[in-house]
């Protein structure tokens, strides 16, 4: 499975893949425990970042909607 990133509305980024890994800024990778899905936290609020706790519910609003980016290089 290819690797899927799922902006959830009032909520987390999933991300889901059998092949993924996050790194932190110096590039040490996060223990996954083999997991193929995880949920990233997006509101600042967990005590647990990068990763959802859960604390967003009643704190973050977001209504996820896509969109297409403008061209690199135009305004």
């Amino acid at each position: 499975m290819a690797t899927k990133l799922t902006v959830l509305s009032n909520g987390s980024l999933r991300v889901e893949g059998t092949d993924f890994e996050l790194v932190d800024a110096q590039g040490n990778a996060y223990g996954l425990g083999g997991r193929e899905r995880i949920s990233i936290c997006r509101c600042g609020l967990s005590a647990n970042k990068p990763f959802c706790d859960g604390s967003h519910k009643g704190h973050f609003e977001h209504n996820a909607v896509a969109f297409d980016l403008p061209t690199p290089g135009t305004k």
